[in-house]
Formats: C-alpha cells, sequence, structure tokens
C-alpha cells in the first residue's frame, strides 16, 4: 500500500522537504495522486534511512546517487571501491583542515586571554609602537614596557 510522503518522512525521521530534496537528487522516486500528492511504495522509509547513512558518512547526494545501483544489486565494482576510498581521503582532508582552523583559533583565544605587546598594540609602550623582542632591541635601546628609570 503507497505511503504519503508525511509518513514516510516520520517513519524514517525526516523531513518532509528532506525527501523533496532526495528526490531531486534522483536517491528516491514517488509517484503523484491524482491531486498532485506524493505517495511512495512502503520500502521508500528503509531506502531514506539507508541514504540517511550515507549522508553521514559525509557522503555528498552526487556520490551517494552513484553507489545506490551497487547497492540495490548487492554487488561493489572496483570503481565503487575507488570511489569509496577517494570520499575518505576527502574527508580525511577536510579533517586535517579543520584541526588546523581549531589548533589557530586556539591560538587566538589563548592570546585574547592572554595578551602581550607582541599581539596587543594597545599594550606597546607607546600604544600602536612596532613590536621589538627584549633579543631583538639595539644595543642601548630600552626593551619594551622597561623603566628609563635608574
Amino acid at each position: 500500500m503507497p505511503v504519503r510522503i508525511g509518513e514516510v518522512a516520520r517513519q524514517a525521521g525526516v523531513s518532509a522537504r528532506a525527501l523533496r530534496y532526495y528526490e531531486e537528487q534522483g536517491l528516491l522516486s514517488s509517484e503523484r495522486t491524482d491531486s498532485g500528492q506524493r505517495i511512495y511504495p512502503p520500502s521508500a522509509v528503509e531506502r531514506v534511512r539507508l541514504i540517511q547513512q550515507l549522508f553521514t558518512a559525509g557522503l555528498p547526494s552526487r556520490t551517494i546517487l552513484r553507489l545506490m545501483p551497487c547497492i540495490e544489486a548487492g554487488q561493489a565494482s572496483p570503481d565503487v571501491f575507488e570511489l569509496m576510498a577517494q570520499e575518505r581521503e576527502r574527508i580525511t582532508t577536510a579533517m586535517a583542515e579543520l584541526a588546523a582552523a581549531r589548533n589557530a583559533l586556539d591560538r587566538l583565544i589563548q592570546i585574547a586571554n592572554h595578551p602581550t605587546p607582541e599581539h596587543c598594540p594597545a599594550l606597546r609602550d607607546p600604544a600602536w609602537a612596532p613590536y621589538r623582542a627584549p633579543d631583538e632591541s639595539a644595543a642601548g635601546a630600552v626593551p619594551v614596557g622597561a623603566s628609563t628609570a635608574a
């Protein structure tokens, strides 16, 4: 018995909007009633759950579309395994880039919590003067923050 879009969405734990998106991407198909409502076969719920698992694994819809015939047939070709390996490498690269971004943000948080003249021009004397590390100061020059009183 055909299932309406709202029931498929409820059973699969997704929104009706997600189902329409899956249809736009060619991942799911429906028929229309005389009144234009989408109806799906009962197997649509299981298919949507599978699509969700593939999205959760980080696969884009274009890759999922390429995998679905093999999944439906229960047989994968070497091309499919290569495709999955490429997707894994893409995800690994993205993870490394995110880790680098997180580390840069951690450094900015550290600087914000513990500002130094090197990182905060307002702490320089005079304010906004170029920063000179103590070991870089010229002979006889007074390091930043040092007193000139003897």
